[in-house]
């Protein structure tokens, strides 16, 4: 027989109305079980509730009943002692029984809230956020989220009919962490957080910043996830990737917006999988060697392309389920091919549901928008002065390359991180502690992220999208540096698609601008970028910058891929340009795959193919690409024929390769070179082919080098160089 006695010891008035209002700072304090004289206290809110009964958890023999002390809802009744419990829960339409959150104890140690506080949690999208787990035998989800400044958050969801004074959370004012474990929530619940701000007022619902799923926009809620894929990339990761992304190795990367590559395209489908299906032959067939996503982090405005992203732990739901993102990139490792993201820790999106005043405060963002607001994209700039920022950034850095098994990050827009006056106008910065410009936080943060991947992701690389002259970019931390791998190389594809887009009779008068890279261009770890920046805003596609005719547009393109893929510089390209897509790139649009049943544009592809195995194949065109030692002028000064030739040099015993452009229409018979030895040399590829839609002028795939010195060299040999065109010899 049941025990029915009365809490003689409930909370005051006070402390009920504090809980029924939601307003309580620790509402632990007042519900779930309490020891008290003669029993066990067990107080719920439970709002539309007529009878509450206390049962046993394992027996579920009935312990007790519940009074109901204020008609919003309150409940308390004492049991003669603690047990396990359950609560069944009667209302007018329903019979239910359910666990009380308010009797577990913490869902997070003291350690993990010690770790947050510093900002040295790097297993952060494993503390805090939403994750399915078992609590004292009973299976639910443990909530937890930085909010230091709210007097109140909640957890509220489609399990508690998104009534903010359900699920009060625990507060642990060492960390600003809020965290509470809720039995009952599976897999696919959807959820995010109501925060009482240091106002006193409620703001608008948050989604989760360390969320693993969001709805699909313009939906916003996250979504608790099981994260239990199971990968098959062990050797990869252990052995292929860290050769993948080394400085002597062939990369070749082939950039990607997942939405508008699938023939099928558009949002709100299944994208993962189809990209799975088709992307990964294509990138395996064309002999890239990466691929790199632009972002894929859950973002509010598609139109954005991913770069203003709010869910930096999430893919983003408009193109398929985390599980199929996950399987997308097991396949490409399958493959042989690295996975790249596109990456920005540099700003977010002021999006109501998002990060911006988070917990009523200027939590994620600086106060000041001298320094917390960016003028040109209308996002906030993460404050990188605080630990918890630094912290959540490098968490979600290592939660792509760790739990998603990533091999690279590109992050994008670094030079406005660098510097504090970036796109200011004088009296709209704050200078540094000494008074200078450069951004003292956003550079140690940078080093620190540098470091701790190298640290924690064997073989993993960080790439760095650097428009400026900042010095050491992809040197290594313990020499001063800011630690990447790579750098992009603006200035050599801005200078370079410049001369391209001259007549062809005025590039004389530029020469400069093909010739101007290699000043500096082992200066850095480069890869050449001809990225989707260059495809947009009218900006024209990459054909549509060739000069000329149609003819010598394409003749333009394939001797610019020709220079662009034997120049020292690892590779990247956008998607369409490998066909030359005529039109400027539209996110809405699937690419013109039409195209290729045009001869000319199925020449370039072709030619694209075949530059990415010569690449590969040659050792002299990729082991010393950040090396001056592995490059050589052979002819630099013929401005009047706008003729290049140079020499590229791989480690002792790989055969030194030629490569001879010919930037003008017009063919040249007998021009002469210097080469370092005699003997035949192999015409290897010309990109005036036939086979790529050219003239079919060349040297019949073999030339000889005789001992007739020739400027620098003891040997020389006499070529014929067709029209707009790159050719490439290997020393036999």
């Amino acid at each position: 027989m049941s025990a029915v006695l009365t809490d003689r010891h409930a909370p005051d008035a006070g402390a009920i109305t504090a809980v029924v209002q939601a307003q309580h700072g620790d509402p632990f304090a007042v519900l779930g079980p309490h020891e008290v004289e003669g029993g066990c206290a067990i107080r719920s809110f439970i709002p539309g509730a007529i009878k509450v009964e206390v049962l046993s958890r394992e027996s579920g023999q009935k312990l007790g009943d519940l009074s109901l002390l204020d008609s919003s809802g309150f409940w308390s009744g004492v049991i003669p002692a603690y047990l396990p419990y359950r609560l069944r829960v009667t209302r007018p339409d329903s019979l239910t029984v359910v666990d009380d959150a308010y009797a577990f104890g913490p869902a997070l140690g003291d350690v993990d809230i010690y770790l947050l506080a510093e900002g040295r949690h790097r297993e952060i999208g494993g503390a805090l956020g939403a994750h399915l787990t078992r609590q004292d035998g009973v299976d639910g989800t443990r909530f937890a989220v930085w909010a230091p400044n709210a007097r109140r958050v909640s957890v509220v969801g489609s399990f508690n009919d998104w009534d903010g004074r359900r699920h009060p959370m625990r507060f642990h004012p060492g960390g600003g962490v809020w965290e509470m474990f809720i039995p009952g929530v599976t897999a696919g619940a959807v959820y995010k957080y109501e925060i009482l701000g240091p106002q006193g007022w409620v703001l608008p619902l948050k989604a989760d910043p360390v969320a693993s799923a969001a709805q699909i926009p313009p939906a916003t809620a996250s979504i608790v996830t099981d994260d239990r894929f199971i990968w098959t990339d062990h050797d990869w990761m252990e052995t292929k990737r860290s050769r993948a992304n080394a400085h002597d190795a062939p990369i070749a990367v082939y950039e990607v917006h997942a939405g508008s590559w699938a023939p099928q395209g558009g949002d709100y489908q299944d994208i993962w999988s189809e990209l799975a299906e088709k992307l990964v032959p294509y990138v395996v067939a064309m002999g890239f060697t990466h691929v790199e996503f632009m972002p894929v982090m859950e973002h509010p405005f598609g139109g954005s392309w991913g770069y203003q992203p709010l869910g930096q732990f999430a893919p983003s739901a408009r193109w398929g389920s985390p599980d199929n993102f996950a399987k997308l990139v097991d396949r490409f490792h399958a493959s042989g091919i690295a996975v790249i993201l596109d990456w920005v820790p540099a700003h977010f999106p002021g999006d109501a549901h998002g990060l911006a005043q988070f917990d009523g405060t200027s939590l994620y963002e600086h106060a000041d928008p001298k320094e917390g607001f960016h003028q040109d994209w209308n996002t906030y700039i993460y404050n990188l002065g605080r630990n918890e920022v630094r912290g959540f950034l490098i968490g979600s850095a290592l939660h792509w390359l760790e739990k998603y098994h990533i091999d690279a990050l590109r992050v994008d827009a670094v030079a406005s991180m660098l510097y504090r006056d970036y796109s200011r106008k004088q009296g709209e910065w704050v200078p540094n502690m000494y008074g200078g410009r450069e951004n003292l936080e956003a550079i140690s943060f940078i080093r620190e992220l540098s470091e701790v991947v190298a640290g924690r992701c064997a073989g993993a690389a960080l790439m760095a999208e650097e428009s400026t002259a900042f010095p050491g970019v992809s040197r290594p931390v313990s020499e001063g540096g800011l630690g990447f791998d790579y750098k992009w190389n603006m200035g050599w594809m801005h200078d370079t698609l410049h001369y391209m887009q001259e007549d062809s009779i005025n590039r004389r008068w530029h020469h400069d601008q093909i010739a101007f890279g290699l000043v500096y261009a082992f200066s850095e770890n480069f890869i050449l970028p001809l990225s989707h920046d260059e495809v947009v805003y009218g900006k024209g596609s990459l054909i549509q910058k060739m000069s000329g005719d149609h003819w010598q547009k394409f003749a333009n393109l394939r001797a610019y891929f020709g220079f662009m893929w034997t120049h020292p510089g690892k590779k990247l390209i956008f998607m369409g340009g490998e066909f030359a897509q005529e039109r400027e790139w539209d996110h809405d649009h699937p690419l013109d795959w039409f195209l290729l049943d045009r001869p000319d544009h199925a020449g370039v592809q072709l030619l694209l193919s075949d530059l990415n195995g010569v690449y590969r194949s040659l050792p002299a065109l990729h082991r010393r690409d950040s090396r001056g030692d592995g490059f050589q002028w052979v002819v630099l000064h013929d401005s009047d024929h706008s003729v290049f030739a140079y020499l590229r040099y791989g480690e002792e015993g790989d055969k030194p390769v030629l490569v001879v452009c010919n930037l003008t229409p017009v063919p040249r018979q007998d021009y002469r070179l210097g080469v370092p030895r005699t003997g035949g040399w192999r015409e290897v590829l010309n990109t005036d082919a036939e086979r790529y839609g050219g003239s079919n002028l060349g040297n019949g795939g073999w030339i000889n080098a005789t001992e007739e010195g020739w400027g620098d060299f003891a040997a020389s040999l006499t070529v014929t160089l067709p029209p707009l065109a790159t050719v490439i010899f290997e020393a036999a």
